[in-house]
């Protein structure tokens, strides 16, 4: 009898094992970090490898504490960090380089020399996307132009590439499987989102070909077979895949159109369900793919933020400000307001709504009695405000009032935080009681695709609790705080078009 679905959760930081079972419960879950290589200014890499290790080590953990039996296993699924992208030798299966992540910003001038050949509506057009290096199309051709000998390898049929996800299912069913799911392919810019079909234009524009790309999946299909090297002793179907912030609106059960969400995570997407028909965007948010499934594709408008609690961790890790997360709260909540600061965490460009790829991170606002806690304050509320700029750009783009926020990711436990956002949006923000949404998404395509629930709806019946915040502050004090907000962008954004 299946009991039990086990759930991958690969993100930016690191990586989750869960155990779930029929109720919707997180049983155990275990978590491993990977490092963080910058080669360069800008330039941002992770180990394929130890990745891999990670997870399989996860996994050997979860299933030996908790004394599984394969046959209770009903899927393996796997939500991933979408974009960043591994290109590898399927004849010694070893990466040729690290896996780009991706908020790596290298290929900045691979994007300006395709805007400068006036392919960048094309681009738009088909793949729905900004022409930026966030996607994984041009951080291929870069590992392909630096790499000595890569083209070579090309040329004679040997190299793959893929996103994490189809990384890992590579790996976990020793090469037999080169898949991706629609949802991280649709990252790609290689994905043509009006056809859901791989794209030879596109190819051509990247220098990249065909049998390098892996095979195209629905979320609920199955992607292979896996023993985990060797963990159980009979072959588990890996069948739920997803993009972590596809992953997390399928999570947060935003099924309906016009359903928002926000994942608060080392960066932040904020994702809108438009239905079953796509939606093109005029001002600069993606067009998305929410999942495709057997029973078809569902679309959605995402705003992307380059920077969010990643912001918090450079304070921590780079500047020393506080030790832990309690001295923070401690700090911030000792003062009234933020007395004017304000940070913008440009550090990695500027996403949506102002797609400014050079801006660089900028602390203004301060006076002579300003100290650590007025930034830490800042930094902490540069997340709220980046959200409320994409949820009232979207909401006036798609001509839909939003009701309501969906939130999820850790930064979400900080009750600061979602009530400050909250203030600022003045509709309602609902913080769900399970944190690992992306990871729940998965498992819920994993669980319909195996038969282990039997329909959408029975997934909508699963006890989940949750939180709600509502505004508590006037229009006055609302206007004053996105002003100063607004004027701290215009002043790092003047000084990007100064130079």
């Amino acid at each position: 009898m299946k009991k039990y679905i086990i759930a991958i959760d690969q993100s930016t930081a690191g990586s989750k094992a869960l155990l779930v079972n029929k109720e919707g419960k997180i049983l155990y879950k275990c978590s491993k970090k990977h490092n963080q290589i910058y080669p360069k200014r800008d330039y941002v890499e992770h180990n394929p490898i130890e990745i891999y290790e990670n997870v399989i080590s996860l996994l050997k953990e979860l299933i030996e504490k908790n004394s599984l039996k394969g046959e209770e296993i009903s899927s393996l699924s796997i939500t991933n960090q979408r974009e960043t992208v591994v290109v590898w030798d399927k004849v010694t299966g070893k990466p040729v380089h690290n896996a780009i992540v991706w908020q790596c910003r290298r290929t900045t001038k691979i994007c300006e020399e395709i805007k400068d050949l006036g392919l960048e509506e094309k681009i738009k057009e088909k793949t729905g996307l900004v022409l930026d290096p966030y996607f994984s199309a041009t951080k291929v051709k870069w590992i392909l132009d630096n790499v000595e000998g890569a083209k070579e390898k090309v040329e004679k049929g040997e190299l793959l590439l893929g996103t994490i996800e189809s990384w890992l299912i590579w790996k976990l069913t020793y090469g037999k499987a080169h898949v991706s799911d629609y949802t991280n392919a649709s990252r790609t810019m290689l994905l043509n989102i009006n056809s859901l079909s791989w794209d030879k234009e596109l190819m051509k524009i990247f220098n990249i070909t065909q049998e390098m790309l892996p095979k195209l999946k629905n979320c609920d299909d199955i992607f292979g077979y896996t023993n985990i090297e060797g963990v159980v002793d009979v072959e588990i179907p890996i069948c739920g895949v997803i993009g972590d912030s596809q992953g997390a609106l399928f999570g947060q059960r935003a099924f309906e159109k016009g359903m928002v969400k926000a994942t608060f995570g080392t960066g932040c997407s904020v994702l809108m369900n438009t239905g079953s028909k796509l939606m093109k965007s005029e001002n600069g948010l993606v067009s998305a793919l929410g999942w495709k499934t057997k029973d078809g594709a569902n679309y959605a408008l995402e705003g992307i933020i380059h920077s969010n609690g990643d912001t918090l961790n450079w304070l921590k890790d780079n500047l020393n400000m506080f030790s832990n997360f309690s001295e923070f709260q401690e700090g911030i909540e000792s003062l009234d307001s933020n007395e004017g600061v304000y940070l913008v965490p440009a550090f990695l460009g500027l996403g949506y709504p102002y797609w400014s790829h050079n801006a660089k991170a900028s602390i203004v606002g301060l006076s002579r009695s300003s100290d650590k806690r007025h930034i830490m304050r800042a930094a902490l509320e540069s997340i709220a405000y980046q959200i409320n700029a994409v949820v009232r750009e979207m909401s006036k783009e798609s001509q839909i009032e939003i009701k309501e926020l969906k939130g999820d990711g850790g930064a979400t436990t900080n009750k600061f935080l979602m009530q400050f956002l909250c203030d600022l949006l003045d509709i309602k923000v609902i913080r769900s009681s399970v944190e690992e949404l992306s990871a729940m998404g998965a498992v819920y395509l994993g669980g319909l695709g195996t038969g282990f629930w039997e329909s959408i709806d029975e997934i909508k019946n699963l006890d989940r609790g949750e939180d709600e915040f509502l505004s508590k502050i006037d229009e006055a004090n609302r206007k004053e705080l996105c002003k100063g907000w607004d004027n701290a962008v215009e002043s790092v954004l003047f000084m990007y078009k100064s130079n």
